[in-house]
Order: C-alpha cells, then structure tokens, then sequence
C-alpha cells in the first residue's frame, strides 16, 4: 500500500484508491486533499475510487462539497465512484446540495437555451438579409448587363423556360380565368337584376379583370406552378452540387441559370395575364347571354368601362408580378440546404414569399394608382 499523508488518507489496493476521510473535515484540510486528489488522477489514475467516511463526524460545506467533486470528477472520467458509512445527516446535506446544483444546472442550462436561440435567429436573420442583397445586385447587375447585350442571354433555355412556363400553362389559366369571370358575373348579376341592371356586370367584369383580378390571379397561379419549379430546379441542383460545378468552371450561376427564368417569366407573364382576361370576359359573356344580352352589348359595354389605362396598368403589374416570381423562386432554390427535405422546404419558400410579396405588391400599385388617378 502507497499512503499519501494528509488530512485525508490516499490508500491503494491494487488499482482502486481508498479516500478515508478524517474525524473532521472543513475548509482548512479540504484544500490540501482535493490538491492530492488531483495529482493522483493526473499520475496514475485508478479504475475505481472509495470513500470511506465513517470516521466522519464533523463537516462544514466545504467537506460535504469535496465529497460531491470527488465523485464528479469520477463521473467525467469514467471512474468507479463508492461511497461507504456517510452518516445520515451528512447524507441529507448532500443530497440537498446535488439537487441544487441540478436545478441552477438546468436553469442556466435553459437561459443559454434561450439566449442561444435569440443569438442563432439574430445572426440567421443578418446573413438571410446580406445574402439577400448579394444576390439583388448580382441579379440586377446581370439582368442590365443581358438587356445591354442580348447575345449573352442562354435563348435556347429562355425559350425551354418560356414553353414550359406558359405555353404549357395555358390550359390552366384560360380554364380558371373562365370559372372565374362566369361565377363573378353569375353572383353579381342575381342582386343587380332586382334594380334591372346586369347589363353593368359587364363593366364589372371587365374593370375587375384589367385592373386587378388578372393580374394577380396570374401571379398566384404562376407563383404555384412556375416559382416552385424554379426553386425544385435549382435546389435540386444545389444538393446534387451541380451550382458548385459551375461556379468551379467560372461560369456564374445567376448568368447562367437565373437570366434565363428571369426573361422567360418578365415575358410570359404578361401575356398569360392577357389570356386570363380574355377568358374571363368570355365567361361573364356566357353569363349575361343567358340572361338574353346580345354578344355585341356585353362588347360595347366592356369598351365604354376598359380604357387603355386600365389595360396598361394591369399589365404593368403583371411585369413585376412575373419579376417576383422568377426571382424568389430562384433565390429559394439557392437558398437550398442539404437533406432530404431541403428542396421541399425551399419549394414551400418559394410559393409562399411570392404570393406575399406579390399581395404587397398589388397594394402598393393600388395606392399608386389612386393618387396618380389612373
């Protein structure tokens, strides 16, 4: 056996250290013992440590904490911590201080929790919005340098775009855009037929449509169809690394993949929010027909409501409509992490930054428009 003279007694037997502790432990003695404690552990550390108190008989805090790091100490390093003959009240005192020292473990544990947190979505929001505005002036950059030169735009995949954006989406918006005009001039002809007239559901159709209906039930269901294709596209594309492939080759993702989407959509949009309203017309068309209106009234009452303001300016917003779309989608599909799940998330993203922005949108234009008397 190897002793270790202190307060406390240090004995080996084989590879377990015995700690017998004194009749009187406090704070003049528990300093000098945890110090042995310690140059033991560092020397030759054993696989189990005991404890023998049953010499105990007086203890101020200190002794009942030197007990407490002993056995932690063990616990971090994977050692056999045993305890032997601890009086009972020495037992309950430290019992109390173990269940103190878990609840400040756990209150501190759940106010670095928090401010964790508070720090994570702080710093995630700063870098959202700096790489935000990154990829605004790089697309901004890119979109006027193509403008000035168009032979640097990828045509062959501006068309792809556009035939995959609109023509195949034709269907869709020309059936919607007939249920829509033939239910609007359907429910507000029944009320306007009390006064005799429903020959002015025509001029309710057809200012709903221009100005605002057309426009933005276009960008809603190309924000659905095309702006969640966009990011699926390019965040499948980032998970199978294939934007890191490019950026490797110096070819830039924004020049090579976005400009193309961009100009399809700036293309596209407007003219599928002329099919749009071209159906709805037909459908409040079929309406007041069958309540015995010539084809020719409904036109001439649609002429004398429709002024070319009213045209423009709906098809002003669907230029910026389509922008937004085409943007937040590709952004979302950059924005794409690794997993299983990124490219849904960045799809869910997409769809549902483009309707808000573009519901905000078509609030700032109806403002716009309302002083500007258009």
């Amino acid at each position: 056996m190897d002793t270790i003279h202190r307060q406390s007694s240090f004995l080996w037997e084989g590879s377990t250290l015995e700690i017998h502790l004194p009749a009187v432990l406090t704070a003049l003695e528990t300093g000098k013992d945890w110090a042995a404690f310690i140059e033991i552990l560092k020397k030759n550390p054993p696989r189990s440590v005991m404890v023998h108190a049953g010499n105990l008989q007086e203890s101020d805090t200190s002794g009942i904490s030197f007990i407490k790091l002993v056995r932690l100490e063990c616990d971090g390093r994977q050692i056999q911590f045993v305890l032997r003959e601890l009086g009972d009240r020495f037992k309950y005192r430290l019992s109390i201080s173990e269940d103190d020292s878990k609840k400040n473990k756990e209150i501190l544990t759940d106010s670095l929790r928090r401010s964790e947190k508070i720090g994570k979505l702080t710093i995630d929001s700063l870098l959202e919005f700096k790489y935000l505005i990154t990829f605004t002036g790089e697309l901004t950059v890119s979109f006027w340098r193509s403008f000035l030169h168009p032979s640097k735009i990828r045509w062959k995949d501006t068309f792809r775009v556009a035939e995959s954006m609109g023509v195949n989406a034709f269907p869709i918006i020309a059936m919607i855009g007939f249920l829509l005009g033939l239910i609007m001039s359907f429910q507000s002809a029944i009320p306007m037929r009390r006064f005799g007239a429903e020959i002015f559901v025509a001029n309710l159709v057809g200012l709903s449509l221009f100005r605002e209906l057309g426009p933005l039930m276009t960008a809603f269901i190309l924000s659905g169809r095309s702006g969640s294709a966009f990011a699926a596209e390019l965040g499948t594309m980032k998970v199978s690394e294939e934007i890191d492939a490019l950026t490797t080759m110096g070819l830039p993702p924004v020049q090579f993949l976005i400009i193309p989407r961009l100009v399809a959509s700036l293309i596209m949009t407007p003219l599928l929010t002329i099919v749009f309203n071209l159906f709805g017309l037909i459908g409040g068309a079929v309406v007041l027909i069958s309540f015995g209106f010539p084809l020719i009234t409904f036109i001439n009452q649609v002429n004398l409501a429709v002024g070319l303001s009213d045209i423009l300016g709906g098809l002003l917003k669907s230029y910026f409509f389509g922008m937004i779309i085409a943007s937040i989608g590709c952004y979302r599909g950059l924005k794409t992490a690794s997993g299983a799940g990124a490219v849904g998330e960045s799809t869910t993203s997409a769809v549902v930054g483009s309707i808000i922005l573009v519901s905000i949108l078509d609030g700032i234009f109806s403002v716009l428009y309302f002083y500007l008397r258009i």
